[in-house]
Formats: C-alpha cells, sequence, structure tokens
C-alpha cells in the first residue's frame, strides 16, 4: 500500500469480492480503505487462505488488471528495501511509473524473432571477451568488469551483447547514467537488434510513452530494456543478462529514499535471478574491484600491447624537460605544454577538447588581499560572477544562494574591499583561450549553456565540464584537463578514483597516439593519479582506493549508514537503536548549509554508523526498526537515513 509509514511496511490481506474476481491478478494495481481512507495498493499474491484472524475486508477497487508487478520485481524491491532501511512502498514508486489508461488498451505487439548470435570480432581485442558473448547467449550467469578500452565504441558492445541474449531466448537490461549515453546506446540497438525487441526507458520521454515503452517489457513483447538508473528495476522476461555503463557517475545513486545506487541494485538483481552480469566502465571504481576482489566478477581488460596503440600520448607537468622550458609550468592555469600541444592540434585540423572542473563564469570569489572565501552578508552563501548576459554585459558579484548582488564588499577579516577569482569556471576559461587562440572556433558545453551532443571536425577549441564532453568525429586531437586541485583536493572519499574516471572519460575521446593524438593533465607529475593517467591503468587506482579504505575501514569493505537530524531527534534515534555489538559510531558532525536552508537554518547534525560489511544486514534491519518505532509513536522529526551514501 501507498503508506509513507515505516511501522507498515508489511503485506495486509484483503478478500476479492466476487464481481472482481475474473479480472484481480497478482501485480494488478487496486484501491483499499485503510484506516478511514482509500489508499493505493499492488495486489502481491492470490491464495486461498490467510493467517489473519478477524474479518477481512474487500478490495475497494480495482484501478486496473494489468499486472504492472512482476514476482521477480517484487522480490528485488522487497530485498532493495531491506538491504537499505527503506520501506518497499518508497521502492516501488521508484519501480513503478504513473499509470496511463490509454496506454494500457493498446495491444502488445508481436514479440520478434530472436536474432542470430552476434559477430565476436567487437570483442576480440580483450582475450576472454568471445567467451562473455558465448556464455550470455548459452545463458550462463557469467559475470564480468569490463575496462573499455580508449576510444571504443561501448554503445556497440553492449548492444552486441543483449543480441547474445537475445540469441538464446532471453532478456537483458541495460543502464546508463544520462541521456546522451542512452541515445548513444538506442543508435546502436537499432542497427543490431531486431525491430520490437528492445524499448528505452527515460525520464525526460513523455509519461504515455513512457508507461507504453514499460508494459512493452512487462508484457514480454520487447526483451531489452535500455534506461537510466529508474530502469534498475524495469520488467523484463526471463532475465539473461544485466549491464551498467560507468558505474561510478554519480547519477546512478538514487536522491529518493531509500537511496540505492543502480549498480548494487543490479548485481544484487543478477544474484537474485541467476543470470550474467556486465560492470562496463572506462576507468574502474573500489566497487567494481571489490568484486573482482571476491571472485563474484572476472576482470574483461584488453593486453597492454593492444592498450598501447589505441591510447593516446599523455603527458603532465612537472617533467624535468618542461621546467627547463618553463619554469612556472607548476603553476601556470595554462602552460606552454598545453599551450604547444592545442596548437599543433588545431594546426593540424582537429578539435581540442579542455576540460574544466567548474561551470559558469567564476563561481568562486575570495578577498584580494588575505584570500579568505567570499560570502553573503544575507545568508552566509558562496559569492560568485555569472558569465556576462552578451559583449557588452557587465559582471556582477552575485550570492549563489540567494541570488542578491554584492554591490560593495567588505571583507570581515581584514577588511578589504576588493574581491579576485579562486575559482575559475568554463565560461571564463573559453573567453581566455578565444584570447589565446584568436583564429579559433570556440564552444562551451556544460549545465549552465547547454551540453552538446557531437561536435564536427575541424580545428575548434571545446571547453567541457566532466560529463558534458561531446563526442569529436574522428576523434580529439588534443584534450587539456585543467585545474587538477579541483578534483584532487576534494575532501571526499572518492576524490581520486573520481578524479581519475573524468580524465579517463576525457581522454578516451582522443585519437590514438599514432594518429597524433595528445592529452595534458595539469598536475603534478609524481602524483599517483596522474602517474596512472601516463600509464593509463585505472585498475591499479581503484585496487590501491580499495587497500585504503580497507585500512581505514570504509566502503565498501564496510557498510556505513548516514544519520542527520536535529541532535534531539539523533539522541533519541540512537538511545531507541539495537545497533550491532561490531557498530563503530562516528560523530556528530554539523551537517553542512545548504541553499534551501535560507538565513535561519536549523541546526542539524550527522552520525556515521560503521559495521564489518557481514553485518550490513543485521544494521539495516536494526536502523529500519527504530525507523518504524518512531513512526508508530508519531514522533514529528524524521530522522533521514542512508546506507552507503555515495558521498561523504
Amino acid at each position: 500500500m501507498d503508506v509513507p509509514l515505516a511501522h507498515l511496511d508489511r503485506p495486509f490481506d484483503y478478500a476479492v469480492p466476487d464481481a472482481m474476481a475474473e479480472d484481480v491478478r497478482a501485480g494488478c494495481r487496486v484501491r483499499v480503505r485503510f484506516s478511514g481512507q482509500l489508499v493505493d495498493g499492488v495486489v502481491l499474491e492470490l491464495a486461498d487462505s490467510t493467517t489473519h484472524t478477524g474479518k477481512l475486508a474487500p478490495l475497494a477497487k480495482l484501478v486496473s488488471g494489468e499486472p504492472v508487478l512482476t514476482p521477480e520485481v517484487a522480490r528485488l524491491a522487497r530485498s532493495v528495501a531491506d538491504r537499505y532501511a527503506g520501506a518497499m512502498t518508497d521502492v516501488l514508486r521508484l519501480a513503478l511509473p504513473p499509470r496511463r489508461a490509454a496506454a494500457e488498451k493498446r495491444e502488445a505487439p508481436p514479440r520478434p524473432a530472436a536474432p542470430a548470435a552476434p559477430d565476436p570480432a567487437g570483442f576480440a581485442r580483450y582475450p576472454t571477451g568471445p567467451a562473455l558473448l558465448g556464455a550470455v547467449a548459452g545463458g550462463l550467469p557469467a559475470r564480468a568488469v569490463w575496462t573499455a578500452l580508449p576510444g571504443e565504441d561501448w554503445p556497440a558492445r553492449l548492444a552486441e551483447l543483449c543480441q547474445a541474449a537475445l540469441s538464446g531466448g532471453r532478456g537483458a537490461l541495460v543502464v546508463v547514467p544520462d541521456g546522451r549515453d542512452l541515445d548513444r546506446l538506442e543508435a546502436a540497438a537499432k542497427a543490431r537488434l531486431p525491430a520490437g525487441s528492445y524499448v528505452v526507458l527515460r525520464a525526460d520521454a513523455a509519461p504515455d510513452t513512457r508507461y507504453r515503452r514499460f508494459l512493452d517489457a512487462a508484457r514480454g513483447s520487447a526483451q531489452v530494456v535500455l534506461g537510466t538508473r529508474a530502469a534498475s528495476f524495469a520488467p523484463v522476461a526471463d532475465l539473461g543478462l544485466v549491464a551498467i555503463w560507468d558505474d561510478g557517475d554519480d547519477l546512478h545513486a538514487e536522491p529518493r529514499a531509500p537511496y540505492p545506487h543502480a549498480r548494487d541494485v543490479l548485481v544484487h538483481r543478477a544474484h537474485l535471478a541467476g543470470c550474467a552480469a556486465v560492470v562496463a566502465a572506462t576507468a574502474r571504481t573500489a566497487e567494481a574491484a571489490l568484486l573482482i576482489e571476491s571472485g563474484w566478477a572476472h576482470e574483461l581488460v584488453a593486453e597492454r600491447v593492444v592498450l598501447r596503440a589505441v591510447a593516446p600520448r599523455v603527458q603532465a607537468l612537472g617533467e624535468d624537460s618542461e621546467l627547463a622550458r618553463d619554469p612556472a609550468a607548476r603553476t601556470a592555469r595554462l602552460p606552454s605544454l598545453a599551450y604547444r600541444v592545442a596548437r599543433e592540434a588545431l594546426a593540424a585540423g582537429a578539435p581540442v577538447l579542455v576540460q574544466v572542473p567548474r561551470s559558469g563564469y567564476a563561481p568562486g570569489l575570495s578577498c584580494e588581499r588575505c584570500r579568505a572565501p567570499a560570502r553573503c552578508r544575507h545568508c552566509a552563501g558562496p559569492l560568485g560572477i555569472a558569465a556576462p548576459a552578451g559583449p557588452g554585459g557587465q559582471r556582477v558579484a552575485a550570492c549563489r544562494w540567494c541570488a542578491r548582488p554584492a554591490a560593495a564588499f567588505d571583507c570581515p577579516h581584514c577588511h578589504a574591499t576588493r574581491l579576485r577569482a579562486s575559482v575559475v569556471g568554463a565560461s571564463r576559461t573559453a573567453e581566455e583561450l578565444g584570447r589565446a587562440f584568436p583564429g579559433a572556433a570556440v564552444s562551451v558545453s556544460g549545465r549552465a549553456s547547454g551540453v552538446l551532443a557531437t561536435v564536427p571536425p575541424g580545428p575548434a577549441l571545446v571547453v567541457a565540464t566532466p560529463g558534458a564532453e561531446p563526442v569529436a568525429e574522428g576523434g580529439y586531437g588534443a584534450a587539456l584537463l585543467l585545474d587538477s586541485w579541483a578534483l584532487l583536493g576534494r575532501a571526499d572519499l572518492r576524490a581520486a578514483e573520481e578524479t581519475m574516471r573524468r580524465w579517463v572519460n576525457a581522454a578516451a575521446l582522443v585519437r590514438p597516439a599514432s594518429a597524433g593524438g595528445q592529452v595534458v593533465v595539469a598536475a603534478d607529475a609524481g602524483h599517483p593519479v596522474v602517474q596512472a593517467l601516463v600509464r593509463w591503468d585505472p585498475a591499479t587506482v581503484a585496487a590501491r582506493e580499495l587497500e585504503d579504505r580497507r585500512e581505514l575501514g570504509f566502503p565498501p569493505v564496510t557498510r556505513i549508514a548516514s544519520l542527520t537530524a536535529t541532535p534531539a531527534a539523533l539522541a533519541d534515534f540512537l538511545e531507541a537503536a539495537r545497533l550491532p555489538a561490531s557498530a563503530d559510531l562516528l560523530g556528530p558532525v554539523p551537517e553542512p548549509r545548504r541553499p534551501a536552508d535560507g538565513p535561519d537554518p536549523v541546526h542539524r547534525e550527522r552520525y556515521l554508523v560503521r559495521v564489518p560489511r557481514a553485518e550490513g544486514v543485521a544494521l539495516a534491519r536494526a536502523l529500519a526498526e527504530v525507523q518504524g518505532v518512531r513512526s508508530a509513536r508519531k514522533v514529528a522529526e524524521h530522522v533521514r537515513v542512508q546506507l552507503d551514501p555515495h558521498e561523504m
């Protein structure tokens, strides 16, 4: 039932009236009377008997006889809710799209004939690639962590895996981070899979379209589902393969309760369904490294000689030859090495990619004298400068939270009145590059200015934020990775891993070194992550991250729950919690202020509860139990519980 109360997170028995007996089926939507109100519900099972001792209330209304919740997805939803200390109702909100009656009246198209097995030539560069295709076609539960080569046509490879599953009479489910990746995957599927054998579930689709495609999958007419994170729960008939691309992307982390991660959902689904699973990316996460280390999955990688033939040449700052040529190379934002590489690529008629960690113009300002961060007088939000509107537009410092302009600045520390840019965004970088390369066209790809899908061949400069890099026809001639300090210096558990992922994803769009492709990373050549990028070795970064987290007791080796609320609510919560004996309580620490808090925010704190990975189920059960008790007591304040948060 759609009742958002933790203590009611269980099935309820109802009687099926005779008038509905022929139409009610497991998985269909109904309305029931609960506590004097009509609420939505889904039929989990039809049984001849009940353990309820009293009289059963009848179903109030049959909303639709369409079975939208399959037994497999119902089992998965219950398991995910238990794993993340959440309610099954919340998981079903993620799994089931809103109903559209017109879509249900449409006849299901016939299931297309199974295609032939795919040509293994696409996976031939990976020693065990053809064997993986054969295992998927044979319905075997093969599990792989695939590290794609630079320049790999990964949408085509994933479509071939889906084709292999279809050739064996099984279904497939592929999840990608965003709409641009989904467009590329859809194009690859269109070229390789039979028409009508696949559907695309995307968040920006019209509700009628999304529900119609969902029904095609639920009815079994389409056996392949391609989508973003919500598609992790899609009903796929005879599931034989689940796959995820770029599992380190934070878009795979669900921002709504119970906050599951698409990778973990798919890995868990593969375990429950006994099907094949592929965790694919150009880089590698610590979670993927743990899957390999535990033996649950095998790595799918190319040999070094193949990698060297397709990878671009990667150079970093700090090499003796470069310091002799440019003594300021360590501190310059665009050192002579980067300038020279970009000029050579432009002269050869190739586009140049410039990756900048921040969007906007000058998203961070500080005092010119003492370098203290500049804050808004009204809400204490950070000051920044947006891109000027038009060629003659003014650049005015304003609060990034409340948008109030800071006409006059007075530093509270040294009383200086002038500001400086502490962080330079993509728009200002494009402006600087336009002056440095006056003959080249400059374009910006990012959230603020719009994300470009592709760029045409020819000399041009493309400034992009991480994840918004457009694909260049024929590849980029060079890539400049600027402002490395903003990535490597982040106070985050995944700083090194995420930096490697962003750099590798951008560098993979560059031509091979044999075709003149070069990558310049504006970072100290002695940094371990920079060294791994120069060697193109993301597996080593992931393995080192996993070992470091094992020593420090951080996920994925352990499981951590984040508890956020006011101090009084947290004290009450922890007093009632029956945590495992091995639980380690960390905190409290103040919760960072958010833009929505306003000038007078409520003081919130955060605790972290850490247990060994083997005790993760016990921790989730204990936290869910406390939530249920507090819900039954009708406690006013909610405690936000998040297990294995993507960011800490």
